[in-house]
């Protein structure tokens, strides 16, 4: 059975940061495309970030390039993903995903789909 469970998340000033984790049992992280989405009231989830199955290469959300970074460590089953300089907008339920594809196409992004974490809350204010 597999499972994704997501943690870190909380309340942070704006311009400051947090590490979120994605916790793996059922599959093995390295051997999927894996990431993280985000979705704000009252907007559609949208991919943030995502390790390519194929390749390992990482993709980013134009939103978050430069400011976010998506590492995994193997050993321990876990993708993590660092923010910093948050700032209000980047206020969202963010969920790690496994499945599926990781990356840019010619019609647009493929992000992991099929296994979803429960989301974590992440508020930036003031």
């Amino acid at each position: 059975q597999v499972q994704l469970v997501e943690s870190g998340g909380g309340l942070v000033q704006p311009g400051g940061s947090l590490r979120l984790s994605c916790k793996a049992s059922g599959l093995i992280v390295g051997n999927y495309a894996i990431g993280w989405f985000r979705q704000a009231p009252g907007k559609e989830r949208e991919g943030v970030s995502c390790f390519s199955r194929t390749d390992g290469s990482t993709y980013y959300a134009n939103s978050v390039k430069g400011r976010f970074t998506i590492s995994r460590d193997n050993a321990k089953n876990t993708v993590y993903l660092q923010m910093n300089s948050l700032s209000p907008e980047d206020t969202a339920v963010y969920y790690c995903a496994a499945g599926g594809a990781c990356g840019p196409t010619q019609y647009g992004s493929n992000w992991p789909t099929g296994y979803w974490g429960q989301g974590t809350q992440v508020t930036v204010s003031s």
